[in-house]
């Protein structure tokens, strides 16, 4: 098997336009890298990583996962230090509009709508940028009261009278970095090999897997900083590990069939035959969207009524702030909860059972032993559920496992993100995608895929 592989990342370079486009998106995400690591003017980066580095457990909750987006480049106070997240954000509020507003409903279906569309994403991707900057340009002029932490101090290098130039140039340069980040994405997807956006959001990910490793150090070393693990956790560890990514694989790519037979039906003089094909539905369709939903929601309140308790002297927000902490049991439970109804949610509004049965009914396709029209529609609609609910309950045990890792056995969050979570889905996600193209292209040119059947397959 690993020969194999090796042979097939052998034969990607005997193609030129693959080999082209492989060293092409290596280039581009190099670049990437590099927003990851210039320091912003007028800011003290060294001073925030060595407040990060001085962490035996880094933070965690919704902090540390938005540090591991951005490749730790918010840990240095870098240009890319929002990473590609607005991006991203702004992508799903547009996908999510086109759903259920009407007027947008309509653009997606005329020709080039859904490039104005993407214009929209990339403008509010703009507007996002602004807000978001804005917030974290003043979180790094107060670091101790955002870190809760007396013993880092001020990053911003200005005199007070010139702190608005501090945040309107902040502002400017961190919009700059997304900007860029987001067209550097668009140009691997055209030019390069696999999704572009992913693919920054991926290598960020992969980023941390130095820390994650000086931290496994100190976890299984006897003067290591972090002590109560031996050689059965690390077995026990790995074992964890192949099982969640074999997990991932398998879910990522499984899939109900549902036949669907054609009629034979006369066009004009010709007269076309009819066939038996199938309709993929996917256990997985949200993808990693309902984790990524129920993190943005629940990165706010603990802080918020943490702030309320202290501020009115209310035990029940303290106690409320309390509950509601990173991996906390009730917060288990409402993360998990989330999650669920997340995920029904984005089926809901990405899945159109009732347009997919009327495109059935025109072109003379039909489910065998189910009449077209509203039988059709419930039937999908049904069987979407009822596979969905698998999908939810496999999101759910893959987010909390990290969870369940950091807040029990007091392992650091750089390796508890490794064994599950959005950091592991996405990884795997956007390897799968690449490997996906990366073998089209060799079965073009008569050149066997990753695996001996010549394709990438899944659990069907």
């Amino acid at each position: 098997m690993i020969a194999n592989i090796v042979n097939t990342f052998k034969n990607c370079f005997k193609i030129p336009e693959l080999k082209s486009r492989i060293l092409f998106t290596a280039a581009v995400l190099a670049i990437c890298r590099l927003a990851a690591i210039i320091t912003i003017p007028g800011l003290d980066g060294a001073e925030l990583a060595r407040f990060f580095e001085a962490q035996e457990n880094r933070t965690g909750g919704a902090l540390g996962l938005f540090s591991t987006f951005t490749g730790g480049a918010m840990e240095k106070c870098a240009v890319g230090s929002l990473g590609i997240m607005p991006y991203i954000s702004a992508t799903i509020i547009v996908q999510l509009l086109t759903a259920v507003y009407g007027p947008w409903s309509k653009l997606a279906r005329e020709e080039g709508g859904r490039t104005r569309l993407i214009q929209y994403g990339r403008y509010l991707t703009v507007l996002l940028c602004l807000g978001q900057g804005l917030a974290m340009a003043i979180a790094w002029e107060n670091p101790q009261r955002v870190f809760n932490a007396d013993d880092i101090r001020p990053l911003v290098l200005y005199p007070e009278n010139w702190i608005w130039y501090y945040r309107v140039q902040t502002v400017l340069i961190l919009t700059t970095g997304t900007m860029l980040l987001m067209w550097l994405g668009e140009q691997i997807t055209d030019r390069g090999i696999g999704n572009g956006v992913s693919l920054i959001i991926t290598i960020g990910i992969l980023a941390r897997l130095p820390a994650a490793g000086r931290a496994l150090v100190d976890m299984f070393s006897p003067g290591g900083a972090i002590q109560g693990f031996n050689p059965a956790h690390a077995i026990a560890l790995l074992l964890l590990l192949a099982g969640v990514i074999a997990g991932i694989i398998a879910i990522t790519q499984a899939q109900r069939k549902i036949p669907v037979q054609y009629a034979q039906r006369a066009v004009g003089r010709k007269v076309y035959s009819g066939g038996t094909s199938f309709m993929p539905l996917r256990v997985n369709y949200a993808g990693v969207m309902p984790i990524i939903f129920a993190q943005a929601i629940l990165m706010f309140p603990q802080k918020i009524f943490f702030f309320l308790g202290e501020s009115w002297d209310v035990p029940f927000l303290r106690e409320l702030a309390a509950a509601l902490d990173y991996a906390a049991p009730f917060y288990l439970i409402v993360y998990s909860l989330m999650i669920l109804f997340f995920t029904y949610f984005w089926v809901a509004t990405q899945f159109n059972e009732l347009q997919i049965a009327d495109d059935l009914k025109k072109n003379g396709g039909y489910i065998p032993g189910v009449r077209p029209g509203q039988a059709t529609s419930d039937f999908l609609h049904n069987a979407m559920s009822r596979i969905t609910l698998a999908g939810a309950v496999f999101l759910v045990i893959i987010a909390i496992i990290p969870m369940i890792l950091y807040r029990m056995m007091n392992m650091p969050d750089d390796v508890a993100q490794f064994f599950g979570g959005t950091s592991l889905l996405i990884a795997v996600g956007v390897m799968l995608d690449t490997m996906r193209q990366m073998e089209s292209h060799l079965l073009m040119r008569h050149y066997d895929g990753f695996l001996k059947k010549g394709r990438v397959r899944g659990r069907f």
